[in-house]
């Protein structure tokens, strides 16, 4: 025994705060461990047979990664150089400290007693990080010192938040007034009045997809890149700001844009009459209809033929721009992505939402930014003699009446 045990005159020796009870000699004679000197009742000796008391059980601990959140810290600090947080987050923070604010509500969740809540900016920044970088979700993990399942959940929350929050606000089909200006807009730009939209399709770059994997395989994307490429498309119509007013998205890469548009919800509507008065500019892969505008795609073509189809070309110029600010700003568009299929459309509509965001908030993209809009989103035009050369009477009979109109009295 070490020299600091004291001999108790009831068999007890105690070292420190640790205590050995000496339970006499004998058949049952043992020492047990107990935590502390106290206690003469716990000293008594026990009985030959008796059961031995349950040892003390640790009390359990909640185990958590220690992983450094610095990264992010600095960058939400006051200190931290603006420009330098545009070009993390591809808007300002005052845009960035609104939606923040917009989504809150929706986001935000409570401490519980096993832990705290993340807080709704440090989601909001994760889920906008991960669209402007496309970077997969192993970097965003380490970058926000969270988990990789966590990281993965808190984007599709976000996202899911600004469907629910934002795309009706920013989103929509513009009213009476809206429509007033939005053709006279474009007008300006074109010459050809009544135009409400101008209408373009982009494919985005996906995993093969377990099932149903043919339907999203892109045969000119295929064929161009040399190795099988699966996509999915969105569809978009723009306003003459550059500013989505409708948003078609996940539809399979196998797909032609005249196919997207007969089947999107913009394209019920213009069948139902629902945008009478007005006109989408679309492109060549897009059926002429009496709510759509498509250029002339004989070989041989008039002189007032190729007059529409310049204008057209510059109607459609606004929509090329908005694509191009829409990939440049979000990098997941241009990589292929690990979400699944189904949640596909979910992430690129917050990716529309969030354009709309910065483009109304006045962000620009700045030109080290830029990508070029390349041939993959180029107008799928296969399908042009079974759409463009074709058409309802009344329709072929109002692009030509807006031909006419162009070549003899301009703009």
């Amino acid at each position: 025994m070490d020299g600091s045990a004291e001999k108790k005159q009831d068999g007890r020796i105690c070292f420190g705060l640790d205590e050995l009870i000496y339970m006499g000699e004998g058949e049952g004679s043992e020492f047990l461990e107990k935590g502390g000197c106290g206690g003469v009742a716990r000293g008594r000796k026990r009985e030959h047979g008796q059961r031995r008391p349950p040892p003390l059980q640790p009390q359990r601990r909640l185990w958590v990664k220690d992983r450094s959140r610095d990264w992010w810290e600095r960058c939400d600090s006051p200190e931290f150089p603006a420009n330098e947080f545009r070009d993390v987050f591809r808007m300002s923070k005052p845009t960035f400290n609104f939606i923040c604010d917009v989504l809150d509500p929706v986001i935000m969740k409570k401490n519980t007693a096993l832990r705290e809540a993340i807080p709704t900016r440090h989601r909001v920044a994760v889920c906008i990080w991960r669209l402007a970088t496309g970077e997969p979700l192993r970097s965003v993990a380490d970058r926000f010192g969270l988990g990789i399942s966590t990281c993965h959940k808190l984007i599709m929350e976000v996202c899911s938040a600004m469907k629910t929050v934002l795309m009706p606000r920013y989103l929509r089909w513009p009213d009476h007034i809206s429509a007033f200006e939005i053709k006279s807009g474009f007008e300006r730009i074109s010459g050809i009045r009544g135009v409400i939209g101008a209408m373009r399709t982009m494919h985005v770059p996906i995993a093969a997809p377990k099932a149903n994997a043919a339907s999203y395989l892109n045969s000119l994307q295929t064929e161009r890149n040399q190795k099988s490429t699966y996509t999915v498309a969105i569809q978009g119509v723009v306003d003459c700001y550059g500013v989505f007013l409708d948003a078609s998205i996940g539809w399979p890469g196998s797909m032609n844009d005249g196919r997207v548009f007969e089947r999107s919800e913009i394209g019920k509507r213009v069948r139902k009459g629902e945008t009478k008065g007005s006109w989408i500019v679309g492109g060549q892969g897009h059926p002429l209809t009496d709510g759509v505008l498509v250029p002339y795609v004989d070989k041989n073509v008039t002189w007032t033929q190729h007059l529409f189809n310049e204008r057209t070309v510059e109607v459609d110029k606004v929509a090329e721009g908005a694509f191009q600010r829409l990939k440049s700003r979000w990098g997941c568009l241009r990589k292929r992505t690990e979400v699944r299929v189904q949640d596909v459309a979910v992430v690129l509509g917050a990716c529309c939402v969030l354009h709309n965001v910065c483009e109304l908030r006045g962000e620009k993209v700045e030109e080290e930014w830029m990508v070029e809009v390349s041939e993959n989103e180029a107008p799928n035009i296969m399908g042009w003699f079974g759409y463009t050369r074709g058409g309802s009477a009344s329709a072929v009979r109002a692009r030509d009446r807006i031909a006419h109109d162009l070549l003899h009295h301009g703009p």
